[in-house]
């Protein structure tokens, strides 16, 4: 496997999803927004779903994570959760595949054999973690990249409105893989500080592709105002 970096050190990484349930959601929107993120400066995408996968390849010219976020009853881990969804990632053109690798549901034994399977594909792969044992679990496993996406949402990280940065600190000081910082970044100043504290590259997504929580914030602090 080919361990070269597909991203420029130090860029931004805008992840491009609406979930069925939101405004956004449906069409070329996703493509639209890329195009967008493209247009000002960032070097690679983050997107959920074959058919916003397929779009924004053919809309920019940066590389794209791909996810697929399936609710399986009776379990917690819904990024990428079975090979299903790897292979369906893979053959819609992702350059790298997106998946939970968290410390949960035996889910580490399952991530390894999906590594290997993106690897085998040519595929790098992203892992997306909570916890700082979970990031150094996720290397020895053969992941590419670490993601601290899921820091808040598992029940035994972090739990706090901003992003973790010491989770991006400790990992970015050990693991031998770049570490992307992602979650609850909701400004420039917040995307610098994660630069600062040692991650790679930042994600960032509701704060710039989902207007309805951008909306939500300002609706919020006004009303606290009153």
């Amino acid at each position: 496997m080919n361990k070269s970096n597909r991203f420029a050190e130090g860029g931004l990484i805008v992840s491009c999803q609406a979930l069925e349930d939101e405004p956004l959601h449906g069409g070329d929107t996703m493509a639209k927004m890329a195009k967008a993120a493209e247009q000002s400066g960032a070097i690679g995408i983050r997107t959920n779903g074959v058919h916003d996968i397929i779009a924004i390849k053919q809309a920019v010219r940066l590389p794209v994570i791909g996810l697929i976020k399936r609710v399986i009853p009776g379990s917690d881990v819904f990024i990428t959760p079975t090979l299903e969804e790897v292979r369906a990632i893979i053959e819609a053109g992702a350059d790298v595949v997106a998946l939970d690798v968290t410390d949960r549901e035996s889910r580490l034994s399952e991530a390894e054999a999906l590594i290997e399977y993106a690897h085998q594909a040519g595929v790098q792969v992203i892992a997306d973690v909570s916890t700082y044992e979970e990031g150094l679990a996720a290397e020895r496993l053969g992941a590419d990249y670490i993601g601290t996406t899921l820091s808040g949402y598992t029940p035994y990280s972090l739990q706090q409105e901003g992003p973790d940065l010491e989770l991006v600190r400790r990992l970015s000081g050990t693991a031998g893989v770049p570490v992307i910082a992602e979650g609850r970044i909701w400004t420039p100043e917040d995307a610098v500080r994660a630069l600062d504290a040692g991650a790679r590259n930042v994600v960032v997504g509701s704060a710039i592709t989902r207007p309805q929580l951008i909306a939500q914030r300002y609706v919020a602090a006004l009303r606290s105002r009153v």
